[in-house]
């Protein structure tokens, strides 16, 4: 069952079944607009998804910016997503390196910050209190 349209929720994502992934999604559309870096969205307005559920697909490699990117080997990184652990890894399918650049740093903070969201577990959160 979809979301009806309101305040919080664009139009857009209102028949989505996940509210905080609708939420979330209209929140980071808005905030883009002003000052928030597409690169730090902890959302995919292009799939409409968490962003760790969707940082595999093509539209995810920006070879300009070095995001899921080997310049050396010039191809997209992969991804490995752990949503028990909350983590999230990319290597390069050629020479097996991780780049260590602001770029892959942004996108791994980006894609554990999606998984916590998700699942709606927050490192500064106490979930024992």
């Amino acid at each position: 069952m979809g979301l009806l349209p309101s305040a919080r929720v664009d139009a857009r994502y209102a028949e989505l079944a996940d509210l905080r992934l609708a939420s979330t999604l209209t929140d980071e559309d808005a905030r883009e607009e002003a000052e928030l870096d597409p690169f730090d969205r902890i959302t995919c307005r292009t799939h409409r998804r968490w962003l760790h559920q969707c940082v595999s697909s093509p539209h995810h490699a920006v070879p300009v910016s070095g995001h899921r990117w080997c310049r050396p080997c010039a191809r997209p990184l992969d991804a490995a997503v752990d949503e028990l652990a909350g983590d999230v890894r990319f290597s390069c399918p050629r020479c097996g390196q991780t780049p260590d650049n602001r770029a892959t740093r942004q996108l791994t903070r980006a894609c554990r910050a999606s998984i916590a969201a998700a699942a709606d577990r927050w490192p500064d959160r106490d979930l024992c209190a």
